[in-house]
């Protein structure tokens, strides 16, 4: 019974007397202003009352389109990023269970027998014998006693990581998500561009035949058909390169949602997609600290913080144990009778006298620590620039996007007066040309200001901390 006083002393003193040599963990101060940017870009850049914020929003409610909701369910069950993304977490997780298992003893059964012959000249009695031995023994095997946290340190470490892999699944299905929706405008908008350069180019080749028939009757010069055929071939420059590139975003579609997206869910212009709904940034900048990607930066810095406790427990004595209950016979039949009991009970203290390597060691991981620090800090300050470029957009995209439209009116209205004008014979059909190139680059600008604000919209949400919430399976 002595063994087992031993192995409940030992036992004892693991769990009642370790301690940690790890610093206490501050959260440093972000380094950015507590509230948002002011000025003339970000006047128009607060929400409407009551507008909820990205984070309690979630992404099937923020994205109104049904096709595109569809699409970025599919992504979210196909995309191999995010798989692999989810794979990290479960192996960050085994990880981290065999760091929390080092703290409990390894329980080992053993049994063992043997027969040995043993001449005449090195047995006691003078004569040959065979000696016979078996025993069964529980016990434990060089199990670390943890005094000074080294192993507490080091599964603290593993935590750290496996929760910081966790949140870079969260940042990874929000890159999914708002990847998803850019992609998904960007093949809108440039599909638009497209029927609106194939528009043109019938518009030209309409306008190249007018005036071909009036220079063969002598009513235009060679000029006007050859000014007339130059806006024909633009037009079918155009009309080529918007053709590669809505069969490339379809590509880069494809690949994000990691199957073919089916053609009735995609769209046939940007402006039947229906706009997100707004949301608020809130009136503080410490929504950024929710944020996936500065949460996991966090997680690495108390990682790096555990890891200086367990290399000063390195400078420490390392108390091991080594114990086993349990029964030996020289017959195998008397394994289990009164008085077979056998134990053994062996403790060991190694004392660190001089390792250099030990003390370089520790310097490194504290270097280590301002380096994840630093990392920290960096990850706000660039959370803090993307929220502010995105208020920055919404704030002045409204008044663009109306002066846009503006635009196009007045230089649709140009363009008529022109054509009046050169069909009467008043003007030369230098001005018909002129007014058809400001239209055309208007009509552009209107579908990709269109697209800037639709797109911004996104990128508030995704930079905001928006679109992390479960896939229902």
């Amino acid at each position: 019974m002595n063994g087992y006083r031993y192995l409940l002393l030992g036992v004892a003193v693991a769990f009642f007397g370790g301690c940690t040599l790890a610093p206490k963990y501050t959260r440093p101060e972000p380094p950015v202003p507590a509230a948002w940017p002011a000025g003339a870009a970000y006047d128009n850049a607060q929400a409407s009352p009551g507008a909820p914020t990205a984070a309690e929003l979630a992404w099937r409610e923020f994205f109104t389109d049904e096709r595109l909701r569809q699409v970025i369910e599919t992504a979210l069950k196909n995309n191999r990023d995010l798989r692999v993304a989810a794979l990290n977490v479960v192996r960050a997780r085994a990880v981290y269970g065999v760091a929390r298992a080092d703290l409990l003893p390894t329980v080992e059964a053993k049994g063992r027998g043997g027969r040995q012959g043993v001449p005449a000249d090195f047995s006691r009695s003078g004569n040959h014998e065979t000696i016979s031995e078996y025993n069964v023994n529980l016990g434990i095997s060089e199990w670390e006693i943890d005094f000074f946290g080294r192993i507490r340190s080091l599964k603290d470490k593993a935590l750290e990581e496996y929760l910081a892999t966790e949140q870079a699944r969260h940042g990874a299905q929000i890159l999914l998500v708002s990847g998803v929706a850019n992609a998904y405008l960007a093949f809108a908008a440039d599909r638009e561009t497209l029927k609106l350069a194939q528009s043109t180019l019938d518009s030209q080749k309409a306008a190249y035949g007018l005036i071909r028939r009036r220079y063969d009757v002598g009513l235009s010069t060679e000029l006007d058909l050859r000014q007339a055929q130059t806006r024909v071939e633009a037009a079918r420059v155009d009309a080529a390169l918007y053709s590669r590139l809505v069969a490339q975003d379809e590509n880069a579609l494809d690949l994000l949602v990691g199957s073919k997206v089916p053609p009735e869910l995609l769209p046939d212009t940007l402006t039947l997609v229906s706009p997100s709904r707004e949301i608020s940034p809130g009136m503080s900048s410490e929504v950024l600290l929710l944020r996936p990607d500065i949460l996991q930066a966090e997680n690495l810095l108390k990682a790096a913080n555990a890891n200086i406790g367990a290399a000063r427990a390195t400078l420490f004595p390392r108390i091991s144990l080594t114990a086993a209950f349990g029964t030996a016979s020289s017959e195998l039949s008397g394994l289990f009778k009164s008085g077979s009991e056998s134990w053994n009970f062996f403790p060991q203290i190694v004392v660190p006298i001089f390792d250099a390597r030990a003390w370089s060691a520790l310097d490194a991981v504290k270097v280590e620590q301002e380096i994840a620090v630093a990392q920290y800090e960096k990850a706000i300050q660039t959370a803090f620039r993307e929220v502010a470029d995105a208020l920055a957009v919404r704030g002045t995209v409204e008044g663009q996007l109306s002066a846009q439209q503006s635009l196009v009116d007045a230089v649709s209205e140009t363009y008529r007066l022109s054509n009046a004008r050169y069909t009467k014979g008043i003007d030369s059909f230098l001005g018909v040309l002129d007014a058809q190139r400001s239209l055309y680059a208007a009509q552009q600008g209107l579908i990709a200001v269109r697209l800037t604000r639709f797109a911004n919209q996104v990128r508030l949400y995704a930079v905001l901390g928006g679109g992390d919430q479960a896939v229902p399976q």
